[in-house]
């Protein structure tokens, strides 16, 4: 597993996203961590459906809620970095670093203002005027990719 990077979604509320999201980790060999609770259950038939026969591949960390994360997180000192539309910095201009944990908000809601306030970066992904939000599953797609490029 490539440990370099972590993908890290906080309370999802839509299973079949962080389905396609598990099926994503597990064909490039990053960890995911699940920030709970979660919307809805991880035995989910939307969840299992989009992530098909990878989610036994795939690297899934639980965590009871925020304050276990971040006890976790700060133990092996890795970086937070939080994408979310209230951010000005572009995730292409940002340079990744081996340990980073990209942070992804509830679909619904994102993440709270403590949240927000712990991470390390705020990354946005620049969109056109009036366009609100990209799919969560097709951001974490983005910026991983883009880390895992500078990464090497």
């Amino acid at each position: 597993m490539n440990d370099r990077l972590r993908i890290a979604l906080y309370q999802p509320d839509i299973a079949g996203n962080t389905g396609t999201i598990l099926r994503f980790a597990a064909c490039l060999g990053i960890g995911v961590d699940v920030i709970e609770p979660a919307g809805f259950s991880l035995s989910d038939r939307a969840l299992k459906r989009a992530g098909m026969d990878y989610l036994e591949m795939a690297a899934l960390s639980r965590h009871a809620d925020w304050h276990a994360f971040e006890e976790w997180r700060k133990t092996g000192a890795r970086r937070l970095v939080l994408l979310t539309t209230k951010a000005t910095a572009a995730y292409t201009d940002f340079a990744f670093a081996a340990g980073d944990i990209l942070l992804f908000g509830r679909e619904s809601a994102g993440v709270p203002d403590q949240v927000h306030h712990a991470a390390d970066a705020r990354l946005t992904i620049p969109m056109r005027p009036g366009a609100r939000s990209i799919n969560v599953a097709l951001s974490v797609a983005m910026v991983a990719g883009e880390a895992l490029r500078q990464l090497g």
